[in-house]
């Protein structure tokens, strides 16, 4: 069955997501509330200040506990029976990896194997999908878009936790979940999905390009913006989230070959760097201010990554919709309405985005 209408497909579904209060995970479960969708959400509380999961209003049914806690993530998973699973809960900083690398994996990696094992004895899951990023990818830092076939790797703690989490979840899906028994042991197809640097309202984590010069704006300082050649996949995280809702009802439709890596990215000619996003973010607030940072680098980072979306386009029928220019005018516009206006643009955005 072709899914033409997303929001119709997931009326009344229930559906588990763990990083529920965390900035995608909480523009992921706004959305589907908005679809009447039946959402229960696993994560930690929020630990900023500022977060998005807090300002935005919907049935915030869910448990907060740490990944690490199997017993009590797999009695959430057993009680609430859904049909649909998204796991985004993470660590999701860089810089905090390196920070951190014993709690990286511990959250990322360990947390993913507990989730999927939560999941085998539950039969009502027709599908998941595991949430990792563009950076699981062997990055040469050469002009090429990698594909889904290519070869995972990761330099930085995180990087190479999220590719483990590839690793680790192919493997559990050919031991466990093999498409070659679908329909006869088990009904159940997951699939990864890998996005770019996500942009969007409500994030408020540390050292994140648009956070930082959105900051620059309330405060009246400049910020410094570190590696302003580097190029990365921008893209608005409910260009992501379509991508996402997309993969999951296609695998609960048993669509067998959807079973695998995915990624969602925008398209060749909108990959920009991060001095252009940091231009076209000023060219909408006035108000931000930044300056180039020219110090020797005490993390590694990538200065060039670019992901190619043919797979998910071809086989999908997933496109982006809002090009970069205008995912990073929309961000921007969604922290002046809330600094300025005190109003959340998250639900009039979702609307427009899938017409509602």
């Amino acid at each position: 069955m072709e899914i033409t209408n997303i929001p119709h497909f997931f009326k009344n579904k229930k559906v588990f997501i763990t990083g529920h209060s965390g900035f995608k995970g909480s523009w992921l479960a706004k959305t589907l509330d908005m679809f009447g969708a039946k959402v229960f959400g696993y994560s930690l509380k929020p630990d900023l200040e500022f977060n998005h999961f807090d300002l935005i209003e919907f049935n915030k049914n869910g448990v907060f506990s740490d990944l690490s806690n199997f017993d009590k993530l797999s009695l959430s998973i057993k009680n609430f029976k859904p049909e649909i699973v998204f796991h985004l809960a993470a660590q999701p900083l860089v810089i905090q990896s390196y920070l951190n690398p014993i709690g990286t994996y511990k959250t990322n990696v360990i947390g993913t194997l507990n989730l999927l094992e939560a999941m085998k004895d539950v039969d009502s899951i027709k599908s998941a999908v595991i949430i990792t990023t563009d950076k699981v990818y062997k990055n040469l830092e050469k002009e090429t878009f990698y594909k889904e076939t290519d070869v995972l790797g990761g330099f930085d703690m995180y990087s190479s936790s999220k590719a483990c989490c590839e690793i680790l979840t192919e493997s559990f899906r050919n031991s466990f979940f093999n498409i070659d028994s679908y329909g006869k042991n088990h009904n159940l197809l997951i699939s990864t999905a890998r996005a770019g640097n996500v942009i969007g309202g409500g994030d408020w984590a540390k050292n994140r390009l648009i956070p930082d010069l959105v900051n620059s704006a309330v405060n009246g300082k400049t910020v410094e913006i570190r590696n302003p050649s580097s190029v990365r996949p921008w893209q608005h995280v409910l260009d992501c989230i379509s991508g996402y809702l997309l993969l999951g009802a296609t695998l609960y439709n048993s669509k067998i070959k959807n079973s695998g890596s995915w990624n969602f990215s925008p398209n060749k000619d909108e990959i920009f760097d991060v001095e252009t996003i940091s231009n076209l973010s000023k060219d909408s607030w006035i108000d931000i201010d930044y300056k180039v940072l020219n110090t020797d680098k005490k993390f590694h980072e990538a200065n060039l990554l670019m992901l190619d979306n043919k797979k998910a386009q071809n086989e999908l029928g997933w496109k982006p919709k809002w090009d970069t220019k205008y995912s990073v005018l929309k961000t921007i516009e969604w922290y002046k309405n809330f600094y300025i206006s005190k109003k959340i643009k998250t639900e009039s955005d979702i609307t427009d985005y899938f017409n509602l």
